[in-house]
């Protein structure tokens, strides 16, 4: 297996534009790109463009009828099917939309091949990470779900036990539903609680169908959630969960929405704690899958302070070439972010708040603390189901 990490990048996954209005401005993308060029992170990684998912690849997981709606709207955006999630406030149709969603799809699809044989250990896709879409339709800025495809794909491939963590701020509601009944994939969503946003699902009494109960886990996170709290629901959960599971690989959603920025949620998640984040799933891939470890990105709207800054810690990590959060930032990147946008960019690559601090659970629990009674009702739901006391 080769110790250098992939990152899955070709530019032209920045044509994923919903237009001028809407939320998920490319630029994010492409300021990510930028600062790890800046940070020279791409010396230490093989930076490898995919192909496009073909029709094949897309049918593992989404219907034949929902592609031929995609490709139609593609091709004319005013002729859109809403019935399909297309055409709609969220998903607007634009011109080559199944093109580039196709190729941000193919970059996941090619991380986790290039983890499952072994010409990588890790493989990043911040482009990716669409966790909303369905099989049927389109959803939450979402039109192909390459989450869903790199496991399918890893499935087809001969994977037995593939983990897929997601801590974007909204429930991975695509992934658990591709996956509903498959005991081979154990998802683990924490997420804003569904009574306060988008998509109103994730409640922790999903745990799975009959013929895979407790292969779905939900943590519906209380509004308002800190770093203390954030890390500790992760680590009350995920790594018990991931110990028993024992996954070949480790797919994991960086989404970086759970930010206290973020103008589309409402968690109060800093950048230090996104990071401490992305250092333990690392290290959950070294410890139970053999360092297999596919990482993407996915939600955040806080496009020029903190999405660029999570991301590029992500690939720094997935790199072996961490970066300490008071590191300052090349001034050739604040130019850029000055140049495309009229704003001033972050300094450093923190928001201080470096060391975060959380409690563990096996320090004991508050009963009457809302975020306790998250992580508890979690448990709760899935362990017994998985033979694990709650």
């Amino acid at each position: 297996m080769s110790g250098r990490a992939q990152l899955m990048w070709d530019e032209a996954v920045t044509g994923y534009d919903f237009g001028p209005d809407h939320p998920m401005d490319p630029v994010r993308l492409a300021l990510t790109r930028r600062l790890i060029d800046a940070f020279g992170l791409d010396r230490e990684m093989d930076v490898v463009a995919a192909k496009p998912a073909g029709e094949s690849t897309l049918r593992l997981v989404h219907r034949e009828d929902y592609v031929e709606a995609v490709k139609a709207a593609s091709v004319d955006p005013r002729a859109a099917d809403t019935a399909y999630g297309l055409g709609t406030m969220d998903d607007p149709a634009f011109a080559g939309m199944h093109e580039v969603s196709a190729l941000i799809a193919g970059q996941s699809v090619g991380a986790a091949e290039a983890v499952w044989r072994g010409e990588a250990l890790h493989a990043v896709n911040f482009a990716g990470g669409l966790h909303h879409a369905m099989p049927g339709g389109a959803s939450g800025f979402c039109i192909y779900n390459d989450a869903s495809l790199a496991i399918a794909r890893l499935l087809e491939l001969g994977a037995e036990r593939v983990a897929y963590i997601d801590v974007d701020v909204h429930h991975g509601d695509g992934v658990q539903a591709a996956f509903w009944e498959d005991p081979r994939v154990l998802t683990v969503s924490l997420h804003e609680h569904p009574r306060t946003l988008f998509p109103q699902t994730g409640w922790p009494e999903e745990t799975g169908a009959d013929c895979a109960e407790g292969s779905a886990v939900n943590v519906a996170l209380p509004a308002g959630t800190g770093d203390a709290g954030w890390l500790r629901a992760f680590h009350s959960v995920v790594p018990e969960l991931v110990a028993d599971f024992r996954p070949q690989v480790l797919v994991t959603q960086h989404g970086a929405d759970t930010h206290f920025e973020d103008p589309l949620a409402h968690l109060a998640v800093s950048l230090d704690a996104q990071r401490a984040v992305q250092v333990a799933c690392h290290e959950l891939a070294h410890e139970y899958a053999e360092g297999r470890w596919v990482a993407l990105g996915g939600g955040g709207y806080a496009v020029v302070d903190v999405v660029p800054r999570s991301w590029t810690h992500l690939v720094a990590i997935a790199a072996g070439r961490e970066i300490a959060p008071e590191t300052v930032i090349p001034e050739s990147w604040r130019q850029e972010v000055f140049a495309r946008t009229r704003q001033l960019g972050p300094v450093r690559m923190t928001d201080g708040r470096w060391p975060v601090q959380w409690q563990d659970w096996e320090a004991g629990y508050d009963p009457a603390d809302r975020l306790d009674q998250a992580v508890l009702a979690a448990r709760k739901a899935a362990y017994p189901l998985r033979g694990l006391l709650a």
